[in-house]
């Protein structure tokens, strides 16, 4: 089996399973969105107050420990970190923050305009002109430095944390938080939402499947496996909306989502630009985590402080619209992963003029 067909196959998997937990209890076009589900669990942490965003969220653990369990069934768990931590930390952060602002992660977008919000259209064009950006920097040698393998016991604390985490949130509920209204109060069942993040994992873990990869792999190898594994993913999930009576297109009154379109397009070029630079998609961050990546855990540890600020100091939006704070904050992250861009072009150029000359000699 070719890998495009590998890809088309996995990407209708992914989309029924999100349909699947939209359709018996997640909130709508919200059948499976990291950025989501990681708001909600800094919310049942207490990490913020915003009552109705608290529930742990059993398909992140589950993200985690189907990509660990099949890392290992595979031979593929390869622990290694030390890879500019605080860097990737701070671009976890934005990279969430870009993601509050659009309100969803490419998945969720990706699920958005199945289910007919063309909000996320203009979404999907920042999040692309976003990757343009950011694969421009990657062009001209951009790379964050090299990591270094670890031992087994290090990759394995992230996923044990996460089974930890899962199993405390089973056997002590009443420790966390939990809305009892809004968003974080819509929850598929608990067996069908663990089940539906252990495959989801699984299969991202096996075949690299990447919101960012998709786009990438466009602007810099001329490749379109990945992008036709979203394309049929979006059309398995269209398809299911319509035959369950779920696709409502238009621009208003599409649940949780907002209409200006400026911000849309910024939040989600950020998203882009960040995940450039890291590597993956927040999916495939938390996927990579899950399979001893320690550089992938800062950056989902990032995206969990993200979260938190985001609704700590007002940066995530409404469906009333993008608050000032989380303008502010865009820009700010544009502005920021631009510079660092330029600085590590510069020193690439300076590592090679220094190579040149040494060899010269």
């Amino acid at each position: 089996m070719s890998k495009t067909v590998i890809l088309m196959v996995s990407g209708i998997v992914i989309g029924w399973l999100a349909l699947a937990l939209s359709h018996y209890g997640n909130p709508p076009n919200m059948g499976a969105c990291v950025a989501c589900f990681l708001r909600d669990v800094s919310g049942g942490m207490k990490m913020h107050s915003a009552t109705s965003l608290q529930y742990m969220r059993p398909e992140i653990f589950g993200f985690v420990l189907g990509a660990f369990l099949m890392a290992l069934a595979f031979k593929e768990f390869r622990p290694r970190a030390g890879s500019s931590p605080m860097i990737r930390f701070s671009l976890g952060f934005l990279m969430m923050v870009g993601c509050l602002v659009f309100l969803g992660c490419p998945l969720r977008m990706v699920l958005r305009i199945a289910g007919g919000d063309w909000n996320a259209l203009i979404g999907l064009a920042g999040f692309i002109c976003g990757i343009g950006g950011g694969a421009l920097f990657l062009k001209r040698d951009f790379a964050l430095p090299a990591n270094q393998t670890q031992t087994k016991a290090e990759g394995m604390l992230f996923p044990l944390l996460c089974a930890f985490l899962l199993a405390l949130t089973l056997w002590k509920s009443e420790w966390f938080a939990s809305s009892q209204q809004g968003a974080g109060a819509m929850r598929a069942p608990l067996v069908l939402s663990l089940i539906a993040g252990w495959v989801i994992g699984g299969i991202v873990q096996r075949t690299r499947f990447c919101f960012i990869g998709m786009v990438n792999h466009i602007f810099l190898f001329g490749r379109w496996s990945m992008a036709l594994g979203v394309a049929a993913l979006t059309a398995a999930v269209l398809i299911g909306n319509i035959v369950l009576g779920q696709f409502h297109g238009g621009f208003a009154g599409q649940p949780i989502a907002h209409t200006d379109g400026v911000w849309n397009f910024l939040s989600m070029a950020l998203v882009g630009w960040c995940g450039v630079y890291l590597g993956g998609c927040p999916l495939r961050q938390i996927v990579s985590a899950g399979q001893g990546d320690g550089d992938a855990a800062m950056v989902t540890l990032g995206m969990l402080m993200g979260a938190a600020a985001a609704y700590n100091f007002n940066l995530a939006s409404t469906v009333a619209g993008p608050t000032d704070g989380g303008k502010i904050t865009i820009v700010i992250g544009l502005v920021l992963v631009g510079v660092m861009g330029g600085l590590y072009l510069k020193r690439a150029t300076s590592q090679a003029e220094a190579g040149a000359e040494k060899h010269n000699r």
